[in-house]
C-alpha cells in the first residue's frame, strides 16, 4: 500500500491522487476525497481486517464460492488468507477429500465473508489477468456474418466479415 497523503485528494475508484485544488478525477471523472478521509477509509478497512476471526466453527454456514483444480484453489485460499478471510477446500461425493482423484475442489467461505471475498477475488483476477490495463469497451461487439463490416470485440478493429479474422489483433471467429 503506497503513501496518502492527508493534504492531497484521491480518486475513490481509480485511487489517482491530485493536488488539493482538483476536485474532479481525469480518468473516472469522479468527485475526489480529500487525503484525511481517504485515510480514515484505509484505517476502518484496517481495524475490520484485523478483527476478523480466522476460525471456521461448525456453526458457521459454509458457501461454495469456486470450483476447480485443487493447485488453483489453494492459491485462491491463500489470496482469501491474507485478507483475513478463513475458507476451507471440500471434494465433492465423488472425490476421496485430498486432490488425487482428479476431481475439481470447492473453495468455501462463511456467508457473512461473501462480498469482501468477491471483490478480491475479483480484483485478483484483474491483475492475474491484466484486464485492469486493457480496454474493454469493445467486449459487447459480436461477430456477425449478416452484415458487410463488424468490429472485433478484442480489439474493435473495423473490418470485413468476408474475413474470418481479425486483421488487426488476429482473432479468429
Amino acid at each position: 500500500m503506497r503513501y496518502t497523503d492527508p493534504d492531497l485528494n484521491y480518486c475513490p475508484q481509480c485511487d489517482e491522487e491530485y493536488r488539493e485544488d482538483f476536485y474532479t478525477c481525469a480518468a473516472c471523472n469522479i468527485s475526489l476525497i480529500p487525503g484525511t478521509e481517504k485515510l480514515a477509509m484505509e484505517e476502518a478497512a484496517k481495524n475490520k481486517l484485523a478483527a476478523r476471526s480466522m476460525d471456521i466453527s461448525p456453526d458457521d454456514e459454509l458457501v461454495n464460492i469456486r470450483k476447480g483444480a485443487l493447485g488453483e484453489m489453494k492459491q485462491l485460499q491463500a489470496v482469501l488468507g491474507a485478507a483475513n478471510i478463513p475458507s476451507l477446500l471440500a471434494g465433492d461425493a465423488s472425490s476421496c477429500g485430498k486432490g488425487c482423484c482428479g476431481t475439481d475442489m470447492y473453495l468455501q467461505i462463511k456467508i457473512s465473508d461473501g462480498k469482501d471475498a468477491t471483490e478480491i477475488l475479483a480484483k485478483e483476477f484483474e491483475k492475474t489477468t491484466a484486464l485492469s490495463s486493457h480496454d474493454l469497451s469493445n467486449a459487447h461487439a459480436v461477430f456477425d456474418t449478416g452484415v458487410a463490416k463488424s468490429n472485433c470485440p478484442a480489439c474493435g478493429c473495423s473490418f470485413s466479415t468476408s474475413s474470418s479474422t481479425c486483421p488487426d489483433c488476429g482473432l479468429c471467429f
